[in-house]
């Protein structure tokens, strides 16, 4: 066996790393001297995020999350980045000398959850903020209270309702039913978005008869509505300016989410926010930097869903 066959057996554990809509864009290959991270182009979102900053952070913590998989098991790997549209290839696994130096280890990665519910109406104080801080380099994070945000998050979502090639590629991730073929393999089960069975069949019936648009109101407010409460959203912010360098930014986030998961804090990504120019400008004002991702993070009321994941 070579050591990149012992680094194989990680992959269950580093394709627990978060995507947009539940994607899972990575494609792995193993050689006998590297494994070699790229991106599947059918599991990319071309409408929603058409300059591929998401893809680019969720392939950076996906890098991280097989470092921290491979420094657990006592596996020495480095990653060499470097981004290939031709090839469609982010990074190089390879061996190192020295382990991966991280706060972080398996149980981390399991840790981690997406909480699109309600959290305990409270904001993170000051040291569970502190405490994610370390973990960046060059990003920035950012506290705002939730209900700052709830008037923001209803203008985004309404434009993401009402735009065909968005709203449509959103609806193909969604997975209203467990009858539906792809349900314990990726996207976003009704469970993971917070729903109940009547909930989601509503939903289906209305997206099946082509009436998202007219719902794209009543969505937007019920999605504000968590807002609304007492809470906290985490603004990560950074000036990237090649795809290496978002690539790194992704790493970061995914170790900010990891630190918040070890206080048992869970993270609800809106992307929405930043994707919605009018929006992104706001929230940039506010921040005073670029806004890269943002998210709601806190103490969830009920324990959230696991998301699926491809065999």
């Amino acid at each position: 066996m070579t050591w990149t066959d012992d680094l194989r057996a990680l992959a269950p554990l580093a394709a627990r790393a978060p995507s947009p809509h539940n994607a899972q864009p990575w494609t792995f290959d193993f050689t006998d001297d590297a494994l070699t991270i790229g991106w599947d182009p059918a599991r990319a979102l071309p409408a929603g995020d058409p300059t591929r900053r998401d893809l680019h952070l969720c392939l950076g913590g996906c890098v991280e999350t097989w470092l921290i998989a491979a420094a657990d098991a006592g596996i020495d790997i480095r990653a060499e980045i470097f981004v290939d549209e031709s090839t469609r290839t982010v990074a190089r696994l390879l061996p190192a000398d020295t382990p991966y130096a991280t706060d972080f280890a398996s149980a981390d990665i399991a840790a981690r959850a997406c909480a699109r519910g309600a959290h305990l109406a409270a904001r993170l104080d000051p040291e569970q903020i502190a405490r994610a801080r370390l973990q960046l380099t060059t990003a920035g994070l950012t506290e705002l209270p939730s209900r700052e945000l709830a008037d923001l998050a209803v203008r985004a979502d309404r434009r993401l309702w009402s735009a065909p090639g968005v709203a449509a590629e959103l609806r193909s991730w969604l997975r209203l039913t467990p009858r539906h073929p792809r349900y314990h393999q990726d996207g976003l089960s009704y469970r993971a978005l917070a729903m109940s069975r009547a909930e989601a069949l509503g939903l289906r019936a209305v997206l099946a008869a082509h009436a998202a648009r007219p719902l794209a109101p009543l969505l937007a407010a019920t999605q504000a509505g968590l807002l609304r409460r007492e809470g906290s959203v985490l603004v990560l912010s950074g000036r990237p300016e090649t795809a290496e360098e978002m690539v790194a930014a992704g790493r970061e986030l995914v170790r900010v989410w990891y630190a918040l998961a070890a206080q048992g804090i869970a993270v609800h990504p809106l992307s929405q926010l930043i994707d919605c120019a009018e929006t992104e400008r706001e929230l940039r004002r506010r921040i005073g930097a670029r806004p890269l991702a943002v998210f709601r993070a806190g103490l969830p009321v009920s324990a959230p869903p696991r998301s699926a994941r491809l065999p």
